[in-house]
């Protein structure tokens, strides 16, 4: 649960990041945590997943493209949009994440935060760049 708790911080920051707010990522950071949980292995979670998918952006959003077949990354709902870099920065990146785990992360996320249709969306082009990642 404590692992959920913390996508959903990243998927809040990157959301907010997406919307100009182009601090440095640290400063930034510290803002963010001001008034958030302070669970330190929430936060240390949040953090890395944050920094990574930030500085693997370009990649990240390559990637995505790809798989998302007459889909264009600007034109997806931006929690959607969010939620698949943070995704895709796990399966490309986080070697000691299962797959199936960050896709189902994935998934329920999307339910609590966007639409029953939006899940079933992530969970095809997740399940599309697992399959060509395989860990």
């Amino acid at each position: 649960m404590k692992r959920r708790k913390a996508r959903e911080y990243a998927l809040q920051f990157l959301f907010q990041s997406d919307f100009g707010d182009k601090r440095g990522v640290s400063s930034g950071l510290k803002q963010f945590w001001a008034d958030k949980e302070k669970d330190n292995e929430v936060k240390k979670f949040a953090t890395e997943i944050i920094k990574g998918t930030l500085s693997g952006l370009a990649e990240i959003d390559s990637v995505i493209n790809k798989a998302a077949e007459h889909w264009v990354l600007d034109r997806m709902a931006a929690v959607d949009r969010n939620i698949l870099r943070f995704a895709v920065y796990e399966l490309l990146h986080r070697k000691d994440i299962p797959a199936p785990v960050t896709i189902n992360e994935a998934i329920e996320i999307a339910k609590r935060y966007s639409t029953a249709e939006s899940a079933a969306f992530i969970n095809g082009i997740l399940d599309k760049i697992a399959k060509k990642v395989k860990k």
